[in-house]
C-alpha cells in the first residue's frame, strides 16, 4: 500500500509530538526554488509556548536525520502553531477558540461572524454581535452546517475584567 509523504511524516513525527504534550496539527512540504521546506504546525488546548516549540523541534530534527523520510537533499524544518487567525477544522479548534470571534462560511452559502460561546458534539452556541447599538443575539448552528470557520483577529476587545468594572 503506497502512502503520500506527508503520511509517512505524520507517522513518523506524531509520536514525537505528542510525547511532547501537543497535538500534531499539520505537516506540509513546500519547494521554494531548489529547497525543500518541511513546515510542522503544533497546538495544545492550552496553547504552546517558545520553549515547548524548541523542544519539539529538536526532537524532531534529531528523528528525521535519523530517518529518510525527507529523502536525499536539503530542506528546513519549521516548526509553529497555527497562528492568529487559525482555520477551524476539528472539534478541538473549536473547542480552543471558545470566547473568540470566529467568521462562518456555511453550507447554504451564506456568512456569519459570530462568538463562539459552548461547543458540544453536534454544534456550536454563538453569540452573533449586535449591529449599530442593538444587543447581541443567541444562535445555535449545527457543525454539518458550517462549510469553513476562521478565527478573526480582534485589536479592541474589551476584557470581561473590563466590562465589569
Amino acid at each position: 500500500m503506497s502512502t503520500t509523504q506527508s503520511e509517512r511524516l505524520r507517522e513518523l513525527l506524531e509520536p514525537l509530538v505528542t510525547s511532547q504534550g501537543l497535538d500534531l496539527e499539520e505537516i506540509v512540504v513546500d519547494s521554494v526554488g531548489r529547497k525543500r521546506v518541511l513546515r510542522v504546525v503544533v497546538d495544545s488546548d492550552t496553547g504552546a509556548d517558545l520553549d515547548q516549540i524548541a523542544d519539539v523541534s529538536r526532537a524532531l530534527s534529531a528523528k528525521l536525520d535519523e530517518d529518510d523520510a525527507m529523502g536525499a537533499g536539503e530542506y528546513t524544518l519549521e516548526v509553529g502553531t497555527p497562528g492568529a487567525e487559525r482555520l477551524l477544522k476539528e472539534h478541538r479548534h473549536y473547542v480552543r477558540a471558545v470566547d473568540r470571534l470566529v467568521k462562518f462560511q456555511l453550507t447554504d452559502g451564506g456568512e456569519l461572524v459570530a462568538r463562539i460561546l459552548t461547543v458540544d458534539d453536534e454544534g456550536l452556541d454563538l453569540e452573533v454581535p449586535g449591529v449599530k447599538g442593538r444587543k447581541a443575539t443567541a444562535r445555535r448552528i449545527a457543525f454539518s452546517d458550517i462549510d469553513k470557520a476562521r478565527v478573526q483577529v480582534e485589536f479592541n476587545r474589551k476584557d470581561k475584567n473590563e466590562e465589569e468594572a
